[in-house]
């Protein structure tokens, strides 16, 4: 499955932007969804992830309250809409797919497609 991801950009902080993620012709169904991102100088970290079983959410403690990520079935499109955005958001986000199983984690070995990435910039 090939992934794209899109909607990065330079935003300043308080703004708001929505990632998308999608794979033509593919429906996601009960995979396990997940984005992810990586700073400059550092690991890559899992930030929301959702099960396409028990459509459970899980969110890294830094975005709770500020993003959401949703499914539009119809669309055949994951998003990640993120608000209130700081400079230290800044990084590459990656969203992915996984094996289906109940509830979610933030384990790479979890996710068995990536997209290429897309770069959120927060800066004046």
């Amino acid at each position: 499955v090939q992934l794209q991801a899109s909607g990065g950009g330079l935003v300043q902080p308080g703004g708001s932007l929505r990632l998308s993620c999608a794979a033509a012709g593919y429906p996601f169904g009960r995979d396990t969804i997940g984005w992810f991102r990586q700073a400059p100088g550092k690991e890559r970290e899992g930030i929301a992830c959702m099960s396409g079983v028990d459509r459970s959410r899980r969110y890294t403690d830094s975005v709770k309250g500020r993003f959401t990520l949703s499914k539009n079935n119809a669309q055949e499109t994951v998003f990640l809409q993120m608000n209130s955005l700081q400079p230290d958001d800044t990084a590459v986000y990656y969203c992915a797919i996984g094996k289906t199983r109940y509830g979610c984690r933030f384990v790479p070995s979890d996710y068995e497609s990536w997209g290429p990435g897309t770069l959120v910039t927060v800066s004046r």
